[in-house]
């Protein structure tokens, strides 16, 4: 097993939009957030999913010999395809950091089975663990009709014990709101090394619940999230349990 965190017990919007197809807003650097306030979709089950496709560049033979031999191919765009078990081993897992209104604070993620709740605290819940990449991904529920219970939430991907490949797979972390397009965050900066990532804030500021990308990679795990964003909980070492397929 490799070194990563797991938790001790205890204690106005802009945005770029899809077009009508997609039905879809991504959150960019140069428009970073966006209010479900203001587009009315503060309540109701707030729904988030991690999924992912590996750059197929990174498999097989040399990119450069391959435009030797076909030169037309530097004219189309680089194919990506769905990821798979045999295709490459690595585990991206979905978390979120919560801090409550009343200062309780904690995790909810796979690594030591903090799945958490939607009726009661932290009123967000965790599907299930995809540890092979299915079509689906991981998925995460947040309710919002406890907006006012929530002070900050900071969901967050990281890879477990394998080796680092941010730079490697097109992570998209997707929110789909009661009301209103999908909001779309993409992790497709290359960052070979880094072994997390804080992904997107959802906040309660001056009552509206603000979503505000973050995309920010950090080269260790939880803790390091942790310390980025002044939460304070105590962090160890984490594993999981062993799954046959």
């Amino acid at each position: 097993m490799g070194l990563f965190d797991g938790l001790r017990r205890g204690r106005e919007a802009q945005f770029d939009s899809g077009d009508a197809s997609t039905n879809a807003i991504e959150l960019t650097k140069r428009r970073a957030q966006i209010s479900l306030t203001k587009q009315g979709a503060a309540t109701g089950h707030l729904r988030v999913n991690l999924s992912w496709r590996m750059r197929t560049s990174d498999f097989g033979g040399s990119q450069r010999e391959s435009l030797l031999r076909h030169p037309l191919r530097a004219l189309k765009p680089p194919e990506v395809v769905g990821h798979s078990q045999s295709m490459v081993n690595v585990d991206l897992d979905l978390g979120c950091l919560y801090e409550l209104q009343d200062g309780s604070k904690g995790v909810v993620q796979p690594l030591g089975g903090y799945f958490g709740e939607t009726n009661a605290a932290p009123y967000v819940k965790l599907s299930g663990d995809d540890r092979f990449g299915s079509a689906s991904g991981e998925t995460m529920y947040i309710n919002l009709d406890h907006r006012d219970d929530i002070k900050r939430l900071l969901v967050f991907v990281y890879i477990y014990d394998q080796t680092p490949a941010f730079d490697r797979a097109h992570a998209i972390v997707t929110l789909y709101p009661s009301n209103g397009p999908r909001i779309e965050i993409h992790l497709d900066e290359r960052q070979p090394q880094a072994r997390s990532c804080a992904v997107v804030m959802i906040e309660k500021v001056k009552n509206e619940i603000i979503v505000r990308r973050e995309a920010k990679f950090v080269y260790g795990f939880q803790a390091e999230l942790d310390r980025l964003y002044g939460w304070g909980l105590q962090w160890g070492r984490g594993y999981k349990t062993k799954v046959g397929r």
